[in-house]
């Protein structure tokens, strides 16, 4: 018997057998484990672990309420790819990011044309990321969001270069984008999943029932902040929080754990 139906059949001190006669109580928790980083208890009558009640009862409100957090990755879990990457190539132009570019395809074409004319490719960009950590308190950050709800990181960057760091993360859930690479290693252009893809996204999410609450850093991410029942600036520049009052702004993840955890209670 699967797991959710012993659960079930536990809690409610029905026999299994009769189980099927709870057809919609069932409907509501048979992808509980599936949509949750779940606590486990065992149960030697049924001899596997299965969801420990005391979780069921104090998260069960936020479990039905079908959550998601979406995360910008680079300056809010991680230091910022292409400059450290800058620094790495002593090419300071490099250092240009999405704070101050809002048009994401002029800059992504900008930093290629960079890459050509100093003859870099995908190789050395991975051997900089391969030494990037996340920022201090990210990950333990993160763990302690994907215990209350659902996470799912939307960014601009790439597979290719996002691999490590979700490792470094304890692998969340990413989406993002792909680049073009020719066989000697050289980045011949990119590939975004869809047009505006943080709205996109968090649009698509909202169109299958679920709210959205995001937090970014940048331009490229004002538009699914904005989207959604709430959304935060974390650690921006003083001129995108000058231009954007309405958005609450934090520096710290005590702060912007708190003001995500608020959002959701309300």
């Amino acid at each position: 018997m699967h797991s959710c139906e012993k659960f079930l059949a536990v809690g409610s001190g029905m026999e299994p057998a009769k189980i099927h006669r709870q057809e919609d109580v069932f409907r509501r928790v048979k992808n509980f484990r599936l949509r949750k980083r779940v606590y486990l208890q065992y149960n030697s009558e049924w001899n596997d672990y299965l969801p420990s009640f005391t979780y069921m009862r104090d998260n069960w409100r936020h479990d039905m309420s079908m959550y998601i957090v979406c995360l910008d990755l680079e300056g809010v879990l991680v230091p910022e790819i292409w400059i450290a990457f800058a620094k790495e190539s002593g090419i300071p132009e490099l250092t240009r990011t999405t704070r101050d570019e809002p048009d994401y395809d002029k800059l992504m074409n900008w930093r290629l044309g960079i890459l050509r004319e100093h003859g870099l490719g995908l190789k050395e960009i991975q051997e900089t990321i391969s030494k990037i950590d996340p920022l201090p308190g990210a990950k333990e950050f993160l763990d302690k969001l994907r215990r209350m709800t659902q996470v799912i990181i939307i960014s601009d960057t790439f597979t290719q270069f996002a691999g490590p760091l979700m490792e470094k993360l304890g692998l969340p859930t990413i989406f993002c984008n792909s680049l073009e690479v020719a066989p000697d290693g050289e980045i011949t252009g990119f590939k975004m999943r869809v047009k505006e893809s943080k709205l996109t996204t968090v649009k698509a999410l909202q169109s299958i029932g679920y709210e959205t609450i995001a937090a970014g850093d940048s331009h490229n991410d004002l538009a699914m902040i904005q989207a959604g029942k709430a959304g935060f600036l974390f650690k921006s520049t003083e001129q995108i929080k000058k231009d954007y009052p309405q958005i609450p702004a934090y520096e710290t993840y005590e702060e912007l754990f708190d003001a995500l955890k608020e959002a959701i209670e309300r």
